[in-house]
């Protein structure tokens, strides 16, 4: 990390070099921290905060003494930049850093580790000393499939975020390639961006913001416009999106602990009727958002009378169900199979279920699975004439699948057999090789043998 030209600063004192080549990077100007540039990194943007930033660093106290070193561990140190999980001189002399940059940072106390120190290494209002190489850093994902990246360029206040629900004042621009496709001041209700033109990524990060924060959302297509792209903004299918989203203000929704049951039914109703436009409108993901506040409100709820219970329990059955028919549109099949089993655990003879069940594991190429689930739906209802047509079509696919494992073995065994006639060739051949020398063998020793005799018989 260290390069020859940079050796002469290493042997100046720490204060000389800061106080002549020094650069303020605090946000205060107080002279907390201070940066010399040891060598230049690309050019291009600089680590945002909530950045997962990974560096190298060797920490030295003012003195000389080394009291840290990610070099010496042989592993880089790796740490989300702007969220207190390093000393407060460290995410800001990183935030100033370009990726391949070199530079020395001079932290002060209340930088540092203050008052406390850190004992044993680090004493009492410590003046600490870093060389810091900026590796690589990436914006923050929201999503386990990668879909929703999240990079803040400004933090925002205090720690309440709005819930699934709560009314959210934004301003946003969108951008697609670099062009300008939407720029405007919108509130709408998370959880039904979709109503407004604000697509799915965006209605998402909300729940992760603060009032105030300015953020940067990388959106890949399933969370963007999708396949089908946008019209209205010229955007193409399967388009990745850029958006730089301020959260002015919001109101948040009550927490389903908060709502009565008799809330929680009325919410559960409007929110199936919702997630039913959007399911018919092809927007599956929005309409799953739906589908799961109904189970979320239902889940643990217990009617006081029968009837009451089954209002309850026909509610979360539907939702349920609707579920895996949005994650059969989505090919989400593992996600189909684990709703239905929900609803067959209170309903092992719903039909819908089962049948969706099946779909699901056919198209897993479960085909016995499936053909059990198709045979269940007939019991229950014998009338099913699709259910007996997917019968048909695993037992099909079972037949069909045999018959490539009977290929591939008998494919496999004749190469065997093959490879053991080679074998077997080969073997006689060095058994027939080793007979004639044996044989040549014998001959040269009774050779050698009438040698000696004749010559025992001269004088």
């Amino acid at each position: 990390m260290t390069t020859d030209k940079d050796q002469s600063m290493d042997d100046q004192s720490p204060v000389v070099v800061f106080a002549a080549k020094g650069i303020d990077v605090t946000p205060s100007k107080d002279e907390g921290v201070l940066k010399v540039v040891k060598k230049q990194g690309e050019d291009g943007d600089r680590p945002m905060i909530g950045d997962k930033v990974a560096v190298h660093y060797t920490g030295k106290l003012i003195n000389g003494k080394k009291f840290d070193s990610s070099m010496e561990r042989k592993k880089p140190f790796t740490f989300s930049l702007g969220k207190g999980q390093v000393i407060k001189g460290l995410d800001i002399g990183v935030s100033s850093m370009q990726r391949g940059e070199v530079c020395m940072l001079l932290c002060k106390p209340a930088y540092a580790y203050g008052s406390a120190g850190c004992p044993p290494k680090i004493p009492p209002n410590a003046m600490l000393q870093f060389e810091v190489e900026l590796l690589s850093f990436q914006g923050e994902v929201l999503t386990d499939d990668g879909g929703i990246t999240r990079r803040i360029k400004i933090k925002g206040e205090g720690y309440n975020n709005p819930n699934d629900g709560s009314t959210v004042h934004v301003h946003l621009e969108g951008r697609c390639e670099g062009r300008l496709f939407d720029s405007r001041d919108v509130h709408f209700v998370v959880g039904e961006s979709e109503d407004m033109g604000v697509p799915l990524g965006v209605d998402r990060a909300m729940e992760k913001m603060q009032k105030g924060e300015c953020c940067m959302l990388y959106l890949k297509p399933k969370y963007g416009f999708g396949k089908e792209g946008r019209a209205q903004y010229k955007i193409g299918p399967n388009s990745d999106l850029v958006y730089e989203v301020t959260l002015n203000n919001f109101q948040k929704a009550k927490e389903s602990w908060e709502l009565d049951q008799k809330e929680k039914l009325k919410l559960s109703a409007a929110a199936k009727q919702k997630g039913t436009q959007y399911f018919k409108a092809g927007r599956y993901l929005q309409a799953v958002v739906q589908y799961q506040r109904v189970v979320s409100w239902l889940e643990m709820e217990f009617g006081v009378g029968k009837e009451e219970q089954q209002k309850l329990q026909d509610f979360l059955l539907a939702a349920q169900l609707n579920l895996a028919m949005c994650y059969l549109k989505l090919r989400e099949y593992a996600l189909v199979v684990e709703n239905c089993n929900k609803v067959i655990e209170l309903d092992e003879k719903n039909e819908k279920a089962l049948y969706r069940r099946g779909e699901a594991r056919l198209f897993r190429n479960e085909f016995s699975l499936a053909m059990s689930d198709f045979k269940l739906v007939l019991q229950v209802n014998p009338s099913n004439r699709a259910a007996r047509g997917q019968v048909s079509i695993c037992q099909r696919n079972i037949r069909e699948h045999h018959e490539k494992d009977k290929k591939i073995y008998a494919n496999m065994f004749q190469k065997f057999a093959e490879r053991d006639v080679k074998a077997g060739k080969g073997k006689r051949r060095r058994g027939e090789d080793s007979g004639v020398m044996n044989e040549n063998h014998q001959v040269a020793i009774k050779r050698r043998r009438r040698s000696q005799d004749h010559g025992q018989d001269c004088p």
